[in-house]
């Protein structure tokens, strides 16, 4: 397996510092981190989906990934010269403030197309629509279940595992039946729901900065937690 480079490295190593009992998924994040790194380096995006809790935690990823987490992203000087001819003025403020994101979609937040779905066709099937419609070859489905068995989840598995989407699971120390199939699954050690929760932030956290990092630059994490 590839190493991880010194900068990202260190990310990890606070992590694991600051949490001591994910040591035992160090690896799996670590293979997770590549699973998406190959994927943005592709041009691909990360859908997710969770119940709850782990809804949220769904926008929560994607909004550290599409704007800045710790580290300016500003848009290429190219893109930033065609604004400015388009409306000086517009064009100038987008330009200083636009920044590059790395595509995540959080397949919990679109409530007309969700809850049309659910009253018309399938309330198990919401994220498998939205996996087969958003999702492309390339692209990785995170799944957040702190049991591992949500069924609308474990439904979009499926969907990926048919489109050639990689699947990272993100759960609880038992696994259920989303770390049988994911590609790689965080199992974090806690049992119940609130305290899987409260691990499955840093874990994000770290992949985020981590992503940002390989990407954007910048130093090494230092004071960034």
């Amino acid at each position: 397996m590839k190493l991880l480079g010194a900068k990202l490295k260190e990310h990890l190593d606070l992590l694991i510092k600051r949490y001591p009992a994910l040591e035992v998924v160090r690896q799996d994040i670590a293979e997770a981190y590549f699973i998406l790194e190959n994927c943005y380096e592709n041009d691909n995006k990360l859908l997710i989906a969770g119940n709850g809790g782990s809804a949220a935690d769904a926008e929560h990823i994607a909004g550290e990934l599409m704007k800045r987490f710790q580290i300016r992203r500003p848009v290429p000087e190219e893109f930033a010269d065609r604004l400015r001819e388009i409306d000086a003025v517009r064009g100038e403020n987008l330009a200083r403030n636009l920044e590059r994101g790395l595509m995540a979609i959080p397949l919990v937040a679109h409530e007309a197309l969700t809850t049309a779905y659910i009253n018309d066709v399938d309330g198990l099937g919401v994220f498998a629509q939205q996996l087969y419609g958003f999702g492309r070859t390339g692209d990785v489905f995170l799944g957040i279940s702190t049991s591992g068995n949500s069924k609308n989840v474990m439904s979009a598995v499926i969907v990926a595992k048919a489109m050639g989407i990689k699947v990272i699971g993100l759960t609880g120390e038992s696994g259920g039946e989303l770390a049988k199939v994911s590609d790689v699954a965080i199992k974090v050690p806690a049992y119940e729901t609130y305290m899987i929760q409260e691990l499955h932030l840093p874990v994000y956290h770290c992949l985020c900065l981590m992503l940002e990092a390989h990407f954007y630059g910048g130093d090494a994490p230092g004071n960034l937690y």
